[in-house]
Protein backbone atom coordinates (compact mmCIF):
# COMPACT_ATOMS: atom_id res chain seq x y z
CA UNK A 1 0.00 0.00 0.00
CA UNK A 2 1.97 3.53 -1.07
CA UNK A 3 -0.78 5.53 1.20
CA UNK A 4 -1.49 5.49 4.43
CA UNK A 5 -5.20 6.14 5.45
CA UNK A 6 -5.33 9.52 7.35
CA UNK A 7 -6.13 7.89 10.52
CA UNK A 8 -2.83 5.67 10.30
CA UNK A 9 -1.17 8.88 9.25
CA UNK A 10 -1.90 10.73 12.30
CA UNK A 11 -1.07 7.72 14.32
CA UNK A 12 2.56 7.50 12.85
CA UNK A 13 2.66 10.77 13.14
CA UNK A 14 1.79 11.30 17.10
CA UNK A 15 4.65 8.32 17.19
CA UNK A 16 7.28 10.28 15.88
CA UNK A 17 6.35 13.67 17.72
CA UNK A 18 6.71 11.41 21.06
CA UNK A 19 10.04 10.11 19.58
CA UNK A 20 8.92 7.16 19.12
CA UNK A 21 11.05 5.12 15.83
CA UNK A 22 7.96 3.08 14.55
CA UNK A 23 6.75 2.36 11.45
CA UNK A 24 3.07 1.65 11.32
CA UNK A 25 1.85 -1.44 8.90
CA UNK A 26 -0.96 -0.49 7.22
CA UNK A 27 -2.08 -4.34 6.31
CA UNK A 28 -4.27 -6.35 3.14
CA UNK A 29 -6.82 -7.35 6.23
CA UNK A 30 -8.78 -6.12 9.20
CA UNK A 31 -7.59 -7.64 12.70
CA UNK A 32 -9.98 -5.92 14.65
CA UNK A 33 -9.59 -8.47 18.07
CA UNK A 34 -6.63 -9.17 19.83
CA UNK A 35 -6.77 -12.66 18.59
CA UNK A 36 -6.88 -11.75 14.79
CA UNK A 37 -3.79 -9.68 15.47
CA UNK A 38 -1.90 -12.13 17.02
CA UNK A 39 -2.54 -15.06 14.67
CA UNK A 40 -1.81 -12.06 11.83
CA UNK A 41 1.62 -11.65 13.42
CA UNK A 42 1.96 -15.36 14.66
CA UNK A 43 2.63 -13.59 18.37
CA UNK A 44 1.01 -14.73 21.99
CA UNK A 45 -2.03 -12.75 21.67
CA UNK A 46 -1.05 -11.22 25.09
CA UNK A 47 1.68 -9.15 23.46
CA UNK A 48 -1.35 -7.59 21.43
CA UNK A 49 -2.37 -3.78 23.18
CA UNK A 50 -5.85 -3.90 23.08
CA UNK A 51 -6.99 0.02 23.13
CA UNK A 52 -10.35 0.10 25.03
CA UNK A 53 -12.65 3.70 25.96
CA UNK A 54 -14.40 2.78 29.05
CA UNK A 55 -16.47 5.46 30.62
CA UNK A 56 -15.24 6.14 34.52
CA UNK A 57 -17.70 8.38 36.22
CA UNK A 58 -19.11 10.12 32.86
CA UNK A 59 -15.58 10.89 31.38
CA UNK A 60 -13.54 8.67 28.74
CA UNK A 61 -10.58 6.73 30.00
CA UNK A 62 -8.07 4.67 27.32
CA UNK A 63 -7.16 1.32 28.69
CA UNK A 64 -4.65 -0.25 27.66
CA UNK A 65 -4.26 -4.14 28.43
CA UNK A 66 -2.82 -7.41 27.37
CA UNK A 67 -5.30 -8.91 24.81
CA UNK A 68 -4.87 -12.01 27.31
CA UNK A 69 -6.82 -9.84 30.04
CA UNK A 70 -10.53 -8.70 30.07
CA UNK A 71 -10.59 -5.37 32.27
CA UNK A 72 -12.35 -6.27 35.84
CA UNK A 73 -13.85 -2.56 35.55
CA UNK A 74 -14.78 -2.99 39.41
CA UNK A 75 -11.24 -3.46 40.65
CA UNK A 76 -9.89 -0.65 38.27
CA UNK A 77 -12.56 1.58 39.61
CA UNK A 78 -11.23 0.88 42.75
CA UNK A 79 -7.31 1.36 41.82
CA UNK A 80 -8.02 4.65 39.73
CA UNK A 81 -10.49 6.16 42.12
CA UNK A 82 -13.80 5.96 40.16
CA UNK A 83 -17.01 5.63 41.46
CA UNK A 84 -18.35 3.37 38.15
CA UNK A 85 -16.55 2.52 35.12
CA UNK A 86 -18.68 0.95 31.97
CA UNK A 87 -17.95 0.42 28.21
CA UNK A 88 -17.93 3.37 26.24
CA UNK A 89 -20.28 3.46 23.26
CA UNK A 90 -19.12 3.11 20.17
CA UNK A 91 -19.96 6.91 19.72
CA UNK A 92 -18.36 7.89 22.79
CA UNK A 93 -15.37 6.17 21.72
CA UNK A 94 -15.07 7.66 18.59
CA UNK A 95 -15.76 11.12 20.27
CA UNK A 96 -13.16 10.43 22.80
CA UNK A 97 -10.27 9.09 19.79
CA UNK A 98 -11.03 9.73 16.29
CA UNK A 99 -11.29 6.32 15.34
CA UNK A 100 -13.47 3.16 15.47
CA UNK A 101 -13.89 0.11 17.59
CA UNK A 102 -11.34 -2.75 16.06
CA UNK A 103 -8.79 0.00 15.18
CA UNK A 104 -8.40 2.34 18.21
CA UNK A 105 -4.34 3.59 18.91
CA UNK A 106 -2.70 4.36 22.18
CA UNK A 107 -2.52 8.12 20.53
CA UNK A 108 -3.39 9.85 17.29
CA UNK A 109 -6.26 11.03 19.26
CA UNK A 110 -8.31 14.69 18.65
CA UNK A 111 -7.26 15.83 22.59
CA UNK A 112 -5.12 13.83 25.17
CA UNK A 113 -7.29 10.93 26.71
CA UNK A 114 -6.56 10.14 30.29
CA UNK A 115 -5.09 6.31 30.16
CA UNK A 116 -4.03 3.57 31.69
CA UNK A 117 -1.52 0.60 31.01
CA UNK A 118 -1.80 -3.04 32.16
CA UNK A 119 1.40 -3.75 33.91
CA UNK A 120 1.08 -7.23 32.31
CA UNK A 121 2.29 -5.95 28.68
CA UNK A 122 5.43 -5.30 30.80
CA UNK A 123 6.46 -8.94 30.30
CA UNK A 124 6.85 -8.65 26.64
CA UNK A 125 9.34 -7.25 24.77
CA UNK A 126 7.30 -6.09 22.33
CA UNK A 127 3.96 -5.26 21.59
CA UNK A 128 1.69 -4.59 19.04
CA UNK A 129 -1.09 -2.16 19.06
CA UNK A 130 -3.87 -0.42 16.05
CA UNK A 131 -2.80 2.33 14.38
CA UNK A 132 -5.93 4.00 14.03
CA UNK A 133 -8.44 1.27 11.88
CA UNK A 134 -8.46 -2.53 12.02
CA UNK A 135 -6.32 -2.89 8.97
CA UNK A 136 -2.93 -1.47 10.97
CA UNK A 137 -0.31 -2.73 13.70
CA UNK A 138 2.38 -1.32 15.04
CA UNK A 139 5.36 -2.64 17.39
CA UNK A 140 6.38 -0.82 20.37
CA UNK A 141 8.15 -1.75 23.85
CA UNK A 142 6.23 -1.43 26.78
CA UNK A 143 8.51 1.81 27.96
CA UNK A 144 7.38 3.07 24.66
CA UNK A 145 4.14 2.81 24.60
CA UNK A 146 4.23 4.47 28.44
CA UNK A 147 6.01 7.44 27.17
CA UNK A 148 4.01 8.02 24.20
CA UNK A 149 0.89 7.88 26.17
CA UNK A 150 1.61 8.96 29.40
CA UNK A 151 -0.15 6.01 30.52
CA UNK A 152 -0.44 5.26 34.66
CA UNK A 153 0.56 1.98 35.00
CA UNK A 154 -1.93 -0.14 36.67
CA UNK A 155 -3.26 -3.91 37.17
CA UNK A 156 -6.22 -4.68 35.24
CA UNK A 157 -7.78 -7.81 36.33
Amino acid sequence: MSELHPKVAQVQAALHAAGIDVTVRQIDEATPTAAAAAEYLGCEVGAIANSLIFMADGEPILVLTSGAHRVDTTLLAGRIGATAITRAKPDDVKAATGQVIGGVAPVGHPAPVRTYLDVTLGAYDEVWAAAGIAASLFPITYADLLRATGATEVEVD
